[in-house]
């Protein structure tokens, strides 16, 4: 049973649907799935994201890698110090969450001598700009004055991008293929509810993404364009470095896989995974895989290097988590074994360590990257 909604976040789900609602009426009584799911989760004021319940950890939707522990945000500084030294460039993340990777790279940035004279966020959310502003300073005090908050893409930049569950949360065309080729599936108004509806699709770079798959009729899938068009948009202002994207997802072959035929597109609401979209708007996450071939082919076309593909499990542990691990001394069982714990959770194949994955792309000369060095599986792509 799923847990029960405050009457406050329920007049807030009202509020979303109802502007949800007039987003259709407006549109012709039609509206693209990716539309729907933008305005779910990005609408000011109302978005899932754009709102100030709570969305990570315990007490949320979701718990992510870095809330787990520590050491996922020190391996990962780790793995980006050399390349900060050899770019003598910043950090930019991408949706920054509560803010922990953010504290935790740069405590262990520090301990390394590693820091980057400027590590920027670009959050689109007001609330947790704030939140990211009050972890960072309650953690780091004499490091705040590093981090600064970006509205929009940087002109240039040099350094490392990194975006840790980012790209799932983009919105998602969705694709039904039928005997008469691919329909767009939209969202039309049934009453006092929202409901499904298959049309044409108009655009016609969806259109022939769609085309080239060449699926069966009766599949039904997800297709990223803002995922491309993301990393296009950093590939335009990135001079020298590495972008680094963590998520779960697969290579094409996988994502598009005959038994995989209604696709990734789940909701996640208070630690319940559901398939209807449509469940309280407002309240709850929407989420689609990563199709990391695709990935690849948008940093590639817009002239950067596919560094490597490997699992999170592969890319940490070839930097270095079993080692950080270690700085616990196992004697301690009250400090060590949670940690022990996360980490078995951030390898673990039967967790994250092989749903999710690592994507590295670089432009200029660029060091061969150590999370890399074992479990490439960029052939896949």
């Amino acid at each position: 049973m799923l847990p029960a909604s405050s009457a406050d976040a329920l007049a807030h789900s009202q509020r979303v649907t109802a502007h949800l609602r007039s987003l259709i009426e407006d549109a012709g009584g039609w509206m693209p799935f990716s539309r729907f799911m933008e305005a779910a989760l990005y609408a000011p004021g109302l978005g899932y994201y754009a709102a100030g319940a709570a969305k990570f950890g315990a007490a949320g939707d979701f718990v992510t890698a870095p809330e787990l522990t520590p050491l996922f945000g020190r391996t990962l500084a780790q793995a980006i110090a050399p390349v900060l030294a050899q770019t003598g460039g910043e950090v930019l993340e991408l949706g920054a969450g509560s803010g922990r990777l953010a504290a935790d790279m740069l405590g262990e940035l520090a301990r390394l001598g590693a820091l980057p004279a400027r590590y920027s966020i670009l959050e689109v959310s007001a609330d947790l700009r704030a939140r990211q502003q009050e972890t960072i300073a309650r953690k780091w005090p004499e490091l705040a004055g590093r981090v600064q908050w970006l509205d929009a893409l940087p002109g240039r930049f040099r350094g490392v991008i990194l975006g840790n569950e980012v790209l799932d949360a983009l919105p998602v065309e969705l694709v039904h293929w039928t005997e008469a080729g691919p329909l767009a599936r939209g969202v039309i108004l049934e009453g006092q509810s929202f409901a499904w509806q298959d049309r044409p699709i108009a655009d016609p770079v969806l259109r022939a993404r769609a085309e080239a798959l060449n699926l069966a009729p009766g599949y039904l899938s997800e297709i990223n364009l803002a995922a491309d068009a993301l990393i296009a948009s950093l590939a335009q202002s990135f001079d020298h470095g590495l972008m680094l994207m963590i998520d779960y997802g697969f290579g094409a072959a996988e994502y598009y896989h005959p038994q995989r035929h209604m696709g990734t597109l789940r909701v996640h609401y208070r630690h319940h995974a559901l398939d209807d979209p449509f469940h309280l708007p407002g309240l709850a996450d929407l989420t689609a895989h990563v199709d990391f071939s695709a990935v690849a082919r948008a940093g590639m076309g817009a002239g950067l290097e596919l560094a490597g593909y490997a699992s999170q499990a592969n890319f940490l542990l070839n930097n270095g988590l079993t080692e950080l691990l270690l700085q616990t001394s196992p004697a301690d069982a009250a400090a060590y074994l949670p940690q022990a714990n996360a980490m078995q959770r951030l390898v673990s194949p039967a967790e994250m360590g092989e749903l999710f994955k690592v994507i590295g792309l670089t432009k200029g000369s660029v060091a061969p990257l150590a999370g890399f060095a074992r479990g490439d599986r960029r052939h896949s792509l």
